[in-house]
């Protein structure tokens, strides 16, 4: 057993001083069977300890449903395995680029406060994960040094109180080792997020010795750490591809090191956000604000470790520089994943309209005075159809969704209409009364950052014509996860054209391994390969092309199928006459799926 403390200038580590050369690596972006190999891949960086946060609401999808809460015990078990100390951060928040910043869409409106409702669904959280982490601290011979205490906390609030209360929460469920805090170095952050009695960290990407002087004027003494050292940054859907130059990095992480802190390189490995669980920001400058900027699927975050888990040139810049700081030779880079033998086609000959999906897979269908929101539905991740009635005889008059959180696919008596977002609610075309308008509504990631997180999804302002609102609007849900297992789903044969809905079929895999899966002439959706779910495609861009992780395919046939919530032909949706039926006979293009070196130049796993 050893003993991990804080000193008046170091981590101690048995009376030692010792330097935390930490990375980030989330065992929730990463396939289970893959882990080894990551962190294999952060001990050839240089690398001593790894850092990942715990995501609440993948854990407890509804209150009292707690999913696979072990999974963080046996990634800690993998991290000790590879002979690496842990760092966790347990949230309850953690934003992490990740929806809702992790915490579950059925706290919607509750602040991260003291809240009573608030803390006692914490409590019971904490009382399920903390004995996954206690029972592997470094004091009961386990990896983990460090807890953190909230995250990020003093962009969002200042309530001292609330932090007390977490950090008193994780001592008598039995955290021994040090709790720290970390925030943006500036003095309001600092002030809002730190803990008396516990140690302060800062987030930063440059400018080290600027932001360790400005913790230091809030905290005298303890070690200097950097515990988010941004070394790329995430993407967000329609927007450029985002990188950063391997030099500046490096030079950013020497002058961390020089400044004599320890770091946490965010991220080491980025991985991937499966299962639709990317998270959004508001634009808007700093105060965050402004539009929805949802992030794509790829977590790759430009990392010295790419998604596919290959070194780049940051990762050797970064690895030469930690050299130096070893305590002896570093150990080789494992080989590299096994990739896709050859490039097969995917052949999807089955369908089902987006009707007949709900029927089977959706919540239970109600009237309602004004439209529910997602989590009044109990939706977290997928969509709602809202149908509501125009009233008639009437003149054409403007239709607008109040409030649309975020996109949604409209018809108006069975004909496609037009698509909706937040910033462009109002239909291009008057709509008159007598008729029926069906509202397709998706959510494009939670808020992960900033004080609108939390915010709820759907039609949250009601649905206007001209002034007036329509009432008696009908609603139905159909989570994201109903769609793991289509087996009691009624599949036709394509409609001959390329309209929304689930698509079914088979690829033959000849050398399982890593591939990228492409979608040309694919537009919004999700697939799945024999029932995992890869992510979200959208061909706006930057990302072209989604990760296929090999442990999730097999040799010979594989099961897949595609959720297009648009259309799936390039005809642009306002062409297609129904649902079912379309002036143009073209059908789909089938996805492809490929070798990450044998994909089409365009098809990078990020490529603007």
């Amino acid at each position: 057993m050893s003993e991990f403390t804080v000193g008046d200038t170091d981590f101690l580590l048995d009376g030692r001083p010792v330097r935390l050369l930490s990375g980030a690596l989330h065992y929730f972006r990463v396939r289970e069977e893959q882990w080894a190999h990551r962190l294999g891949m952060l001990r050839a960086m240089g690398l001593n300890c790894v850092e990942t946060y715990v995501p609440w609401n993948l854990h407890e999808p509804r209150p009292g449903d707690f999913r696979d809460v072990r999974q963080l015990g046996r990634f800690l078990d993998a991290v000790g395995e590879a002979g690496l100390w842990a760092i966790v951060r347990p949230g309850p928040y953690i934003c992490a680029e990740w929806d809702n910043g992790g915490l579950p869409h059925w706290l919607t409106g509750r602040p991260r406060t003291r809240d009573e409702e608030y803390l006692r669904h914490v409590e019971r959280w904490f009382h399920q994960l903390l004995p996954q982490i206690v029972a592997r601290q470094i004091d009961r011979g386990g990896p983990v040094l460090m807890v953190q205490v909230e995250n990020e906390y003093g962009s969002y609030g200042c309530d001292q109180v609330y932090l007390r209360r977490l950090a008193d929460l994780l001592r008598a469920e039995g955290v021994s080792v040090p709790l720290f805090t970390s925030d943006g170095p500036e003095d309001h952050m600092l002030t809002g997020g730190s803990v008396p009695g516990v140690l302060a960290t800062a987030n930063f990407g440059s400018h080290a010795r600027e932001a360790f002087e400005t913790l230091r004027r809030h905290r005298g003494e303890g070690p200097l750490m950097c515990m988010e050292f941004w070394c790329g940054w995430f993407d967000h859907w329609g927007a450029e591809h985002v990188v950063r130059d391997p030099r500046d990095a490096a030079d950013a992480l020497r002058e961390i090191l020089e400044c004599g802190a320890s770091v946490n390189v965010y991220m080491a490995h980025g991985g991937t956000n499966f299962g639709g669980w990317a998270g959004a920001n508001r634009g808007g400058g700093a105060l965050h604000e402004g539009p929805l900027e949802p992030d794509v699927t790829s977590y790759d975050y430009d990392a010295p470790i790419d998604e596919l888990g290959r070194p780049t040139e940051k990762f050797w810049r970064f690895r030469e520089i930690l050299a130096a700081y070893a305590d002896g030779p570093l150990p080789d880079v494992p080989p590299a994943p096994a990739p896709l033998g050859a490039s097969a086609s995917v052949s999807l000959p089955q369908w089902a309209s987006l009707d007949a999906v709900l029927e089977t897979l959706g919540g239970p269908e109600a009237e309602y005075p004004v439209p529910p929101t997602f989590e009044e539905l109990d939706v977290d991740r997928g969509l709602v159809r809202y149908e509501v009635t125009v009233p008639g005889p009437r003149q054409p008059y403007p239709l607008t969704l109040r409030g649309l959180r975020d996109l949604a696919v409209v018809y108006v008596d069975g004909v496609a209409a037009g698509v909706l977002t937040e910033e462009d609610a109002q239909l291009k075309e008057p709509v008159a009364g007598h008729a029926r308008v069906e509202l397709w509504v998706e959510s494009l990631g939670r808020v992960n950052y900033g004080p609108r997180t939390g915010e709820p999804k759907g039609i949250t302002g009601g649905v206007l014509h001209e002034r007036q609102y329509l009432h008696g609007v009908r609603a139905r849900g159909l989570r994201l996860d109903a769609l793991d297992d289509v087996s009691g789903v009624a599949f036709g044969a394509l409609p001959g054209t390329g309209a929304p809905g689930l698509y079914r079929g088979t690829v033959e895999v000849r050398g399982a391994g890593d591939a990228l899966l492409e979608l040309p002439g694919w537009t919004r959706g999700f697939v799945w390969i024999n029932g995992f779910n890869l992510g979200r495609y959208w061909s706006m861009g930057p990302q072209r092309s989604l990760y296929v992780p090999g442990p999730v395919l097999r040799e010979g046939v594989n099961e897949v199928w595609v959720l297009e919530l648009q259309e799936a032909s390039g005809i642009s949706v306002t062409s297609v006459t129904s649902k079912a039926s379309s002036v143009n006979s073209a059908v789909p293009s089938s996805p492809v799926l490929r070798s990450p070196t044998q994909a089409s130049p365009s098809a990078g796993a990020v490529n603007s």
